[in-house]
């Protein structure tokens, strides 16, 4: 069975939109008719159909700026999705509280600062609008070497939830707990082919996500199709990760 979505006119902005899920997620929208919106901190070349800005989602300022700016320019905003984000690996005890703290204001208080100033422009719009976070399924389960990654994310669907009934029923909030997905950088971040395979073969569904596949949630998430979702954590996950004790029983 084959969907079409038709968000011609809806305008929607996509931080950290330039590459990879964001990317993919931008291009979604695109597809569906959307007027889109990236951003990133460094400037890039607009994808089709797209206006690029820059922005660092961790500045109050810079965030209220680019979202009044959005809907000045385009005359609305329809749809947030909170995609930038991330973190490196450094073990909880090594690293600096000036490290954590960055990976905070990057995984949770920038999707909060963005939200916030979408959310001021949705409740004045009489269709409202609707925020998409992409979390990660590092909130749902212990993340060695990204702890503090892996507790913004869980604070990010939180804040999700309550949101959602603080900023009801003008606007909808959802997040998207992300699996592993392969991207440009995939191969580099765990080592190679071999290693990607071995670490697919843990998964359910036998592969990690495409970024279209997290793309096409969101895109659902702020469509008309989820007009009575809203407060949900929604697994884009394969399955997720079975219990480390059937490997060990299986390899026994």
């Amino acid at each position: 069975m084959s969907v079409t979505l038709d968000l011609t006119d809806r305008v929607v902005l996509v931080t950290g939109g330039s590459k990879g899920i964001g990317r993919a997620i931008a291009e979604a929208y695109v597809a569906a008719g959307a007027r889109v919106v990236t951003c990133a901190r460094s400037g890039a070349e607009p994808l089709a159909g797209t206006r690029h800005v820059t922005c660092d989602v961790r500045d109050p300022d810079a965030v209220t700026a680019m979202v009044e700016d959005v809907a000045a320019t385009e005359g609305r905003l329809d749809v947030a999705v909170n995609n930038a984000g991330g973190a490196p690996y450094a073990l909880a005890a090594d690293a600096s509280p000036r490290f954590h703290a960055k990976v905070m204001d990057l995984n949770f208080f920038g999707p909060l600062l963005v939200a916030q100033a979408a959310n001021k422009v949705m409740q004045g719009q009489d269709s409202g609008g609707a925020i998409v976070n992409i979390s990660s399924i590092s909130a749902l389960r212990p993340s060695p070497g990204t702890a503090v990654y892996g507790a913004a994310k869980a604070g990010v669907d939180s804040l999700t939830a309550s949101l959602a009934i603080e900023w009801a029923p003008k606007v909808r909030l959802n997040s998207v707990n992300v699996g592993l997905c392969r991207t440009e950088l995939t191969g580099d971040h765990y080592g190679g082919d071999a290693q990607v395979a071995a670490i697919e073969a843990t998964i359910p569904l036998g592969r990690m996500a495409r970024p279209g596949e997290v793309a096409s949630v969101a895109l659902f998430l702020g469509s008309d199709l989820a007009s009575y979702v809203s407060g949900a954590t929604l697994a884009c996950h394969g399955g997720g990760e079975p219990p480390v004790f059937l490997t060990a029983v299986q390899n026994a």
